[in-house]
């Protein structure tokens, strides 16, 4: 979960589109652009607070009183990729810290701006004078505060703050699709691949973004891309996980990111992924092992989706591609419902029927649970 709440309490949540702030002519960030469109965010943002109709008084309390907001991103895998820059490497990871570290202040610089005009949120104001110091001196002594720059401190102490949050990585699944960019913090799960929708469709999904490159480097090899075209199930899961600890850092709030592992990833390898998110930092995470559920939304083929797997030459075989998911192929030849399990053919084993057995939906055959309502 990327953002967790008081009792009551709301967040409206925005992002920023990355891909929008690269120059693409000089392979690098547009800062500037950045900061502005941050600026702009946090206004937006904070007079929606304003401008929302809240049905609960508590609601209404809370969400009036802490005045929280929560910016994100998308487009970030884009913005990589328009600076030559490879996501989850060292290079990659270096640029990343640069550009949350200038969300962050910025969003920061710009919610005290907006309480030295509209003031505090009500939350960080005492009753008395003193009162309102301790409280201005507990919340930038927070783990959070600490590691921000000394001039946003001391003007937290001086002016206040707007907004007692700022910053949200939320997954942006619907719109970082519809404007055609990569999604929240995600890499691009490949450049090619089935997305299911709501109504049970396969519906192919192609990036823009490398027909763009094709387009304009027409000596280049659609088959045989730059490095910096890595593709989510070929980072290593490591890598994911340390791109999000280096993210998390600039997010006071907490952000929502997937490390995908390979199929046939071990217990004590997600474990490891685990330690690996807690001791860098993150407030949170998500290791999703391929092929670890009967369906999904992103797929991958499976036998070409491991890590440990070698060719001749002791190198990695094949590249992971994208294909219409095989368990739908193999649900026609059965008599599943797609979206109905009891009394059905088990989509695993194809052998069983799952039924409700001990308040779980478990196969007759191979046992196993595909829902549980406990």
């Amino acid at each position: 979960m990327e953002q967790p709440l008081a009792p009551y309490s709301v967040c409206n949540l925005a992002a920023v589109n990355l891909a929008s702030v690269a120059d693409k002519g000089n392979k690098k960030v547009d800062f500037e652009k950045l900061k502005q469109t941050v600026e702009t965010g946090v206004r937006l943002q904070d007079n929606v607070i304003d401008a929302t109709p809240y049905f609960l008084e508590p609601n209404k309390k809370q969400a009036l009183g802490e005045r929280r907001v929560g910016l994100g991103v998308m487009g970030l895998h884009d913005l990589l990729i328009y600076c030559e820059t490879e996501y989850g490497s060292p290079e990659g990871n270096q640029l990343v810290d640069s550009i949350f570290e200038t969300i962050a202040t910025t969003a920061y610089r710009t919610s005290i701006e907006l309480a030295k005009e509209k003031g505090s949120f009500p939350f960080l104001v005492g009753v008395t004078e003193a009162e309102t110091n301790q409280l201005r001196h507990n919340f930038i002594n927070t783990g959070y505060m600490k590691k921000m720059p000394e001039d946003i401190r001391e003007n937290i102490l001086k002016y206040g703050i707007r907004n007692s949050h700022l910053l949200t990585v939320a997954p942006t699944g619907s719109t970082g699709t519809m404007v055609g960019v990569s999604t929240g913090l995600e890499p691009y799960f490949s450049f090619s691949y089935y997305r299911s929708g709501r109504l049970g469709k396969f519906i192919e999904v192609k990036a823009e973004i490398v027909q763009e490159y094709l387009d304009n480097h027409p000596e280049a090899d659609p088959n045989n891309l730059p490095k910096w075209f890595v593709s989510a199930m070929e980072l290593a899961p490591e890598a994911h996980a340390d791109t999000q600890c280096v993210i998390q850092r600039w997010v006071d709030s907490s952000i929502s990111k997937t490390v995908n592992a390979p199929r046939g990833y071990a217990v004590e390898q997600v474990e490891g992924v685990y330690r690996r998110l807690y001791n860098g930092g993150a407030k949170g995470g998500t290791v999703y092992v391929d092929g670890s559920r009967d369906s999904q939304v992103l797929t991958l083929k499976a036998e070409n989706n491991n890590f440990d797997e070698e060719d001749e030459t002791g190198t990695q075989g094949n590249k992971p591609h994208v294909v219409l998911m095989d368990t739908i192929q193999e649900l026609e030849k059965t008599n599943v419902t797609i979206g109905s399990e009891v009394g059905d053919t088990c989509p695993v084993c194809r052998k069983g029927t799952v039924e409700d057995i001990g308040g779980c939906n478990t196969c007759t055959n191979c046992n196993a649970q595909l829902k549980c309502g406990l």
